[in-house]
């Protein structure tokens, strides 16, 4: 029971004067930087069998752009919960993974995504400590084992593996 989770913050997204946090788009390094993250994703990890994304414009293009770089067609689920979630918010999200689901793709948001990944590797995951003391910058992506069935993931029930931030 080895299973993979991979925590996409979303890319570098634009600003636009009068548009709603939720609606603003990419921006155009972040669009380079997503395509990058998609070829990291199809290099290291391969196709995800799910990809569970925020409802938020940027997050969404953050998933077309970097899904267009894998070789593969994963399940796709836009769920309001990822958008402004707490770690407790997408714990639910994840305990509801089908449980024959081997790799989850998460593209959510900063601090809820950084959050997630420290209470999942736990005080005792010395990869894991490193991200606590750095940012999570946008594009970044954390791959995470997890040594559990979906419904029974919690604090401590992952081992960071791999940490990068793919620039375009």
């Amino acid at each position: 029971m080895n299973r993979k989770l991979v925590v996409l913050r979303h890319a570098k997204s634009d600003w636009p004067i009068g548009v709603p946090d939720q609606d603003r788009p990419l921006g155009r390094r972040g669009k380079r930087d997503a395509a990058a993250a998609g070829r990291w994703v199809a290099e290291h990890v391969g196709t995800p069998d799910l990809a569970v994304v925020s409802t938020a414009r940027r997050t969404v293009q953050t998933w077309e752009v970097a899904a267009a770089e894998l070789s593969g067609d994963p399940t796709v689920s836009l769920d309001d919960r990822v958008y402004d979630a707490t770690v407790r918010d997408l714990l639910e999200v994840l305990t509801g993974v089908p449980k024959a689901t081997e790799c989850v793709l998460l593209v959510g948001h900063n601090p809820g995504v950084q959050e997630l990944v420290l209470a999942l590797t736990g005080p005792g995951d010395d990869e894991g400590r490193l991200l606590a003391e750095t940012k999570y910058p946008t594009s970044g992506l954390a791959v995470l084992t997890v040594d559990c069935k979906w419904p029974d993931l919690g604090p401590g029930k992952a081992r960071l593996v791999d940490f990068v931030v793919p620039r375009g």
